[in-house]
């Protein structure tokens, strides 16, 4: 009797901490305006999205693998892409664009990295890539 016990309550066990594989993962939206679009992935434990939207046509995509990242995409206006990838641990990125058809693509592999990034006026591009380790970058641009 109590061997069937011990071997229910491990089945249990092994049961709950396997059958959450993105542990304490968090997102959140917040779209304002007509046919905005937001969408991404999270892998592994500790990664946070935040992705605030106000305007028409903008799309955010934010996709993490790794533990302890961070992305934050803010528009403002119309036809605006921000979109970043973070593969490895504690990796920041964010994208805050203001005005029109703005785009902004931000890549990171490995630990530690961070890109900071603003665009104001009309038809800003950026497209930033770290690999490695403690790499920042920041990118501020205004476009007519």
């Amino acid at each position: 009797m109590n061997s069937k016990l011990i071997l229910t309550a491990a089945l249990a066990a092994l049961m709950g901490l396997t059958s959450v594989p993105a542990m304490a993962n968090s997102i959140w939206l917040d779209q304002y305006g007509h046919r905005n679009e937001a969408g991404g992935r999270q892998t592994g434990f500790n990664n946070n999205i935040g992705v605030h939207q106000d305007g028409r046509r903008n799309s955010a995509i934010g996709n993490q693998q790794g533990r302890g990242n961070t992305i934050a995409i803010g528009q403002n206006g119309f036809r605006n892409t921000g979109r970043v990838e973070q593969r490895g641990r504690y990796n920041e990125g964010g994208v805050g664009q203001f005005g029109s058809n703005h785009n902004a693509i931000v890549i990171q592999d490995g630990r530690g990295n961070i890109t900071a990034g603003v665009q104001v006026g009309n038809g800003c591009a950026a497209d930033v890539r770290q690999t490695g380790s403690g790499n920042v970058s920041a990118f501020v641009q205004t476009c007519r």
